[in-house]
C-alpha cells in the first residue's frame, strides 16, 4: 500500500459539502491535515491488523509444537510471541498524525509526511512477517519440525527490524536522533 494512494484514497472519500468547504480559504490545510492523520491511522490499523494474523499464526505453531512435545522450542516460541505481541501494541497505541492541542508531543504537517513514508517502510516490514510466519506454521503443520528453529529466527530477525523501523519513526516525530 503506497503511502500517496491511501491520501489519495481518504481525499476522494470527502463528501461534496467537504470537497467544497476544503476550497475555502484557510480551510483547506486543516482538511488535508485531517486527511494526512486519518491516512495514518488507517496505515496503522493495518499493521496491527496483520500482525495479529501472523500472531495468530505463530500461536497455531506453538500448539502444534506443544502438542508433539516439541518443548525444546517453547520458550523461545513464548518469546517470540511476546515481542510480536509487544510490537503490535506498541503501533496500536501510537500517536496519530496530526495531534490536537493538549497532546504532549504535537507532530506538525512535515513530520507528518515524514512518517507516512516511515509508515510505508513498516508495510513492508509486517508484510515480511505474516509470510515468514505462514511460512512457519505451513512447515509445523507438515511435522518439519526440524525447520522450527530457523524459523524461530528469521521471525525473530523480522520483528527486530520493524521495531528499529518502528523506533527510527518515533524517534523522528519527537526530533530526537
Amino acid at each position: 500500500m503506497n503511502e500517496e494512494k491511501t491520501y489519495e484514497k481518504v481525499k476522494g472519500e470527502m463528501r461534496l459539502s467537504e470537497r467544497i468547504l476544503a476550497e475555502l480559504p484557510g480551510f483547506r490545510g486543516y482538511k488535508e491535515k485531517e486527511i494526512r492523520r486519518e491516512s495514518d491511522k488507517m496505515i496503522r490499523n493495518h499493521l496491527y491488523r496483520k500482525l495479529n494474523q501472523a500472531k495468530e499464526d505463530l500461536r497455531r505453531v506453538f500448539q502444534k509444537l506443544s502438542d508433539y512435545r516439541r518443548y525444546e522450542f517453547l520458550t523461545d516460541m513464548d518469546r517470540l510471541m511476546a515481542r510480536i505481541d509487544r510490537i503490535a501494541e506498541k503501533i496500536n497505541h501510537a500517536s496519530y498524525g496530526y495531534t490536537g492541542f493538549f497532546d504532549a508531543v504535537k507532530v506538525e504537517e512535515p513530520d507528518l509526511d515524514r512518517m507516512i513514508k516511515f509508515d510505508a517502510e513498516l508495510l513492508d516490514d509486517v508484510e515480511e512477517i505474516v509470510k515468514a510466519s505462514s511460512a512457519f506454521k505451513a512447515d509445523i503443520e507438515a511435522s518439519k519440525f526440524d525447520a522450527a528453529k530457523k524459523h524461530i529466527e528469521k521471525v525473530g530477525g523480522l520483528i527486530e527490524t520493524l521495531e528499529k523501523t518502528f523506533d527510527e519513526r518515533r524517534e523522528a516525530i519527537l526530533g530526537v536522533k
